[in-house]
């Protein structure tokens, strides 16, 4: 199912996952019921969208459904849960009906959740949207319910559908990219060309294909930080909602493919220019077996005179002269006509020196051809005379034309080299950028790669109160600046290198291997990250509650009293044990803990002795007579 088949209905908003995570790492499944009747088919066509996106893996963790009835009827609410059953009942782990303040009437009663727990496969509580905390962290509920993510749900459904249009049409562009790989494979060469001619043109433009699918995934991976409290904005466009390893699969297939694609092109354009150079070079020949055998039948004249001989001899070295010039043209052609695949910069300098050395002999070669030209032509131009003095008038003008012509002709040569020369001097120069570029780029993942691993062996601390915990918060968040800024660099040097491979024409020796590796370190790094900041987030409540009710407040007995608010520090107490003993998994299934088993059980142990005290302090509320006994 697509989402432009059904874009009215996912407008409506009837469901949607806005990417918070319970505390088992399952996805949130939030459904607004609203004062007007939910069309129950359209909330079933939404579920049924929704619960297609994310991954196996991600749906064997289950689902958090929160229904949100506070402005919507009893037996609405009611129907909802009942159609969960039957939509997703071994998906759904858990569902909070977010209850009005002012409670259903006492047909509530006549339907127990609780007891209805076993029929219905799963778990279903009724809360009060501010006691919703005690179930999902802040951080993952949106600001309906007071929490701090950020969903924006026009933003995700743009997102999606650019996603799904982009994952159509690579798929038709590989399979045709595929056939035409393929068939220039096969057969031989007029099956090649027979393959390739009907297939040369793919229906959509590549780069433009690769291009989207670079800015989606750019997107995709963005870390975005809310200025105005300090808080993290969450991303619904993470893997688990957009398949973002699908995305990197395809761009991997699709630069191969069109990597060869432009293979082919080439290969053909060389097979196109040989066919002109034989078909010169036959052109040559021919004229060589007839006019040419022609003239030099013709010209067999040996001289009646010693004057006469030394100018055939003259005439003879001058065709030499121009032979000779012709064969370095001929040299410095091929040169620049031959791709230039220089291994590093230092080759990149040799074969400019060469070209300069092969440009400096044809300017010395066409001048002196110039000056032996002129002469001849000044030769053929004298007239000569008899014995007796009559002057004799010779018609040289076939001559003097071809003469010129020769000179001409040279002289076009040498300009038509000189601007391949200036157009080879410039590509020489881009690839010395390419390759600054490239190595730029490896360092950049290299730092990100040295900043990931100082995240996991030295950021560990939780702080021993609430106050130090925010520092360390502040300064984490600093610190991902800094990452943040590394991973731009990085990702602005591979777009140059592509820009430079396209002006190019060539491949990258590394682009298409850093850019999956920066890909890959950069979303380490933020899994990471957001761990970080959940355990420190969680370190602050605890410390904040705690430190509450520690603290002497005789002017307010009455909040010290409160039986949830120790609940609540015990809860969130555990469950920040219960996190500092997972390991961060990231999308390739590895594992990674925070800092050594001792570094853990240190920041374990202090908390454990936090939580101690303020059982202490509740004892000694519920039990005042046991202070004076100890005293």
């Amino acid at each position: 199912m697509e989402a432009s088949v059904i874009l009215p209905i996912l407008k409506k908003k009837l469901a949607f996952l806005s990417g918070g995570k319970d505390r088992r790492s399952g996805l949130i499944l939030t459904i607004p019921l609203c004062l007007e009747q939910t069309n129950m088919d359209e909330l079933s066509v939404t579920l049924d969208y929704l619960l297609s996106i994310p991954s196996e893996k991600c749906k064997a963790r289950g689902f958090t459904v929160i229904v949100d009835g506070r402005k919507s009827q009893w037996n609405v609410v009611k129907t909802v849960v009942v159609m969960l059953q039957n939509v997703v009942p071994a998906e759904v782990s858990l569902v909070c009906v977010v209850k009005p303040d002012e409670f259903w009437d006492k047909k509530v009663t006549h339907f127990c959740f609780w007891k209805e727990k076993d029929r219905l496969g799963f778990e279903v509580i009724l809360v009060s949207a501010n006691k919703l905390t005690r179930y999902i962290e802040p951080c993952q509920l949106t600001e309906d319910f007071g929490g701090s993510l950020t969903y924006d749900h026009m933003d995700w459904l743009n997102k999606r559908l650019v996603f799904e249009k982009f994952t159509k049409e690579s798929t038709s562009l590989l399979d045709e990219l595929a056939l035409i790989n393929n068939g220039s494979d096969k057969g031989n060469q007029q099956e090649k060309e027979r393959s390739v001619d009907l297939n040369f043109l793919p229906s959509v433009d590549p780069e433009t294909v690769l291009q989207t699918g670079h800015e989606l995934l750019s997107e995709l991976q963005q870390r975005r930080f809310n200025g105005s409290d300090g808080g993290v904005s969450w991303s619904p466009m993470d893997d688990e909602l957009l398949a973002q390893p699908q995305v990197m699969k395809l761009l991997d297939s699709l630069r191969e493919q069109y990597t060869r694609y432009q293979e082919v092109c080439r290969q053909r354009s060389k097979r196109t220019q040989l066919e002109e150079i034989q078909q010169k070079v036959m052109q040559v020949v021919n004229w060589l077996e007839g006019p040419g055998s022609e003239q030099l039948r013709a010209q067999w004249g040996i001289g009646d005179s010693i004057r006469a001989s030394q100018a055939l001899q003259q005439k003879h070295e001058e065709i030499e002269s121009q032979h000779s010039l012709s064969q370095q043209l001929d040299g410095l052609l091929g040169m620049l006509c031959v791709d230039v695949a220089p291994a590093d910069g230092a080759s990149i300098q040799q074969t400019l020196k060469l070209l300069e050395e092969k440009l400096k002999s044809v300017d010395v070669g066409l001048q002196g051809l110039r000056e032996k030209g002129q002469g001849l032509l000044d030769q053929i131009s004298n007239q000569a005379s008899w014995a007796y003095g009559k002057d004799v008038t010779i018609e040289n003008k076939e001559n003097v034309d071809h003469i010129q012509g020769v000179m001409e002709d040279m002289q076009l040569r040498k300009q038509r080299c000189e601007d391949m020369v200036d157009v080879r001097r410039l590509k020489m120069l881009q690839m010395v950028q390419l390759f600054k570029c490239e190595e730029d780029a490896a360092q950049a993942v290299e730092w990100l790669s040295e900043l990931l691993d100082a995240l996991l062996k030295t950021h560990i601390r939780l702080g021993d109160d609430a106050q130090e915990t925010k520092v360390l918060l502040e300064k984490h968040r600093k610190f991902v600046d800094v990452a943040q800024s590394t991973y731009d660099y990085g990702r602005q040097l591979l777009q140059a290198t592509v820009v430079l491979c396209q002006s190019l024409r060539c491949t990258s020796r590394s682009s298409g291997d850093t850019l999956p590796r920066l890909n890959r370190v950069w979303k380490q790094f933020t899994i990471a990250s957001e761990e970080r900041v959940h355990r420190l987030e969680m370190a602050i409540a605890f410390h904040s509650n705690a430190e509450k009710i520690l603290q002497d407040c005789p002017e307010e007995p009455e909040a010290i009293n409160d039986e949830e608010q120790f609940d609540e520090i015990e809860a969130v107490g555990k469950s920040l044990l219960d996190r500092l003993t997972v390991p961060v998994v990231y999308p390739d299934g590895t594992e990674q803990y925070f800092g050594s088993p001792s570094d853990m059980a240190s920041t374990a142990e202090h908390i454990r002795d936090r939580m101690k005290l303020v059982s202490l302090k509740r004892q000694q509320l519920r039990h005042p007579e046991m202070v004076t006994t100890e005293s």
